[in-house]
């Protein structure tokens, strides 16, 4: 068993997470369930008692979602797992049955149908998922993309400023939960989808600080929707740089939330609340930002400087992925930790007590960087107790899980086509959008099944419809037993999506898993209307 760390919270802080929280259970199936064999409805509909092992994708999801009508949530069951089979493309290609197609545009018209109704009921089985995970932490991953929807012109007008400010669409805030072992996705806990303000001119700090639209309360409003973690599980919110306020932080620590963050701000050091002073100025003119300062008669320290003069206590090889400007490559890194406390800032941007915060910095560098490429230096802050070498790993192989959400990104845009939906207004829009992202899960969950612990040793059959591996064993004969286990069954998958699977080339990634399932899936359905006409022909003999 993995063990969990030793978190740090100030013994005056309620710690939410240790409160045990009842979750309304829909399942408890693993996350690859068994897929329903296409054209049979779920015995759950007949009232029988769920059977995790055959309940499909879709009714895990949204098997007990209330839309007014249970007509409304079978169809949306069904159509949810029409397109988790055929997921790319546009709304035509995902549904090419018209009859199917029309269904799903009646719904997202129903008033019931709306993005939060349809986020919630994933969420909620995605803390279902989460609450079994007393193994190991829970990741809880925060980012946001833009969606473009500026040629979409009904609908764009609803929608605010993205990009330079030249085209139109959504900030989609999303929370992705990921185990820390293994990095597979358990689902999204949030998703906010968020409109720009225009800001008005002559806004005071002040007026900005309170304004509810305020770009940078994204990070607090997704880990406040994210709950309290289940009894006896430890979650921990992962971030890039842009969360670096001193009001996140603040939050995540009044309120009990564990965090890892990267940081963007040399942010001056002070000391623990009962060994400074500390001058309020909450009662200030609205035009100055100057609220706190910690009286100090020594010479200001800064994170940057003091994180940098501790030496190194380990190292270790870091893939570096790829951005722009930066090609990817494999580094050994050097690490370094120590305890911090972080001074209240001089001028107050947002909204928190001024008092200064306690935690760790964890600084990751690179000592031989390749020609051509710009250092690598990570410098992270965490309220999680690092004692230990062992300890700052961990910190480190956590922070490289936040590189799953770019990848659900990619697939949102990219697998899923997202930014292809069309809608005459935002309120038929964001459900779409909403059923969209859960489905895009299951895209980076095909890579997860592929890369288990025990993809080399479980019978495929424990978590896939026979159905897929008797078409997959037709095209490829012999060379895929009658017993694949889940590793044999995926690669066998990874090579219709064009995988090689030389030993050169290692496991696939989501994308070519993406490929090869849509191309087994349309296998599936010509075997099934090969198999209905040869029926349909024997008896009219």
């Amino acid at each position: 068993m993995t063990n969990l760390p030793r978190c740090f919270i100030a013994p005056t802080v309620l710690n939410l997470q240790s409160v045990g929280v009842s979750w309304s259970l829909l399942t408890a199936s693993p996350i690859l369930a068994r897929v329903a064999t296409p054209g049979l409805r779920s015995p759950t509909w007949e009232g029988c008692l769920l059977d995790t092992d055959t309940a499909s994708f879709g009714f895990q999801q949204f098997g007990q979602l209330d839309l007014g009508d249970t007509r409304r949530t079978r169809r949306l069951v069904e159509l949810v797992d029409l397109m988790r089979r055929h997921p790319g493309g546009t709304l035509p290609d995902k549904l090419n049955r018209p009859a199917d197609l029309r269904a799903f545009y009646r719904l997202m018209n129903r008033p019931e149908v709306t993005h939060s109704a349809i986020l919630n009921s994933h969420a909620d089985h995605t803390r279902t998922q989460i609450a079994t995970c007393t193994d190991t932490v829970v990741l809880i991953v925060h980012d946001a993309t833009e969606l473009d929807y500026t040629t979409r012109t009904t609908v764009s007008a609803e929608l605010s400023q993205i990009g330079e400010g030249t085209h139109r669409g959504f900030i989609c805030h999303n929370s992705l939960a990921v185990r820390a072992d293994t990095g597979a996705v358990l689902g999204l806990t949030s998703q906010i989808l968020h409109l720009r303000a225009v800001v008005p001119e002559g806004e005071t700090p002040k007026q900005k600080r309170e304004r509810a639209s305020r770009e940078s309360r994204l990070w607090l409003r997704g880990a406040q929707a994210c709950g309290p973690a289940p009894t006896g599980v430890c979650c921990v919110d992962v971030s890039d740089s842009l969360s670096d306020t001193f009001e996140y932080m603040a939050s995540a620590m009044t309120n009990g939330r564990h965090f890892l963050l990267r940081a963007k701000e040399n942010r001056r050091l002070g000391k623990p609340e009962d060994e400074s002073e500390v001058v309020s100025d909450d009662e200030s003119d609205d035009e100055s930002e100057v609220v706190s300062e910690v009286v100090s008669d020594d010479e200001p320290s800064y994170l940057y400087e003091t994180i940098r003069a501790v030496p190194a206590v380990v190292e270790r090889t870091l893939v570096v992925q790829p951005t722009t400007g930066r090609a990817g490559r494999t580094t050994t890194v050097q690490i370094s930790f120590a305890s911090v406390c972080l001074a209240v800032p001089g001028k107050r941007l947002g909204e928190y007590a001024p008092k200064p915060l306690s935690m760790w910095a964890v600084r990751i560098w690179e000592t031989n960087t390749p020609a051509g490429e710009a250092p690598l230096e990570w410098i992270l802050l965490t309220n999680v107790l690092i004692e230990t070498a062992s300890d700052a790993l961990d910190r480190v192989d956590w922070y490289e899980r936040r590189w799953i959400v770019e990848e659900y990104h990619k697939g949102m845009k990219t697998g899923c086509k997202i930014e292809e939906l069309q809608f005459d207004t935002s309120a038929r829009l964001e459900p779409a959008i909403a059923i969209l992202s859960v489905v895009t899960t299951t895209l980076l969950q095909l890579r997860d099944a592929a890369r288990a612990p025990d993809a080399e040793t479980r019978p495929a059959s424990t978590i896939l419809d026979r159905l897929y591996i008797e078409v997959l064993r037709k095209h490829y004969g012999s060379r895929l037993s009658a017993e694949p286990s889940v590793r044999q069954f995926y690669m066998h998958v990874a090579r219709l999506g064009g995988h090689q699977n030389r030993k050169v080339d290692g496991l696939p990634g989501w994308l070519t898993l993406w490929r090869g399932w849509t191309k087994l899936n349309l296998m599936v359905d010509g075997y099934l209307a090969a198999r209905q006409k040869s029926t349909t022909s024997c008896g009219t003999n």
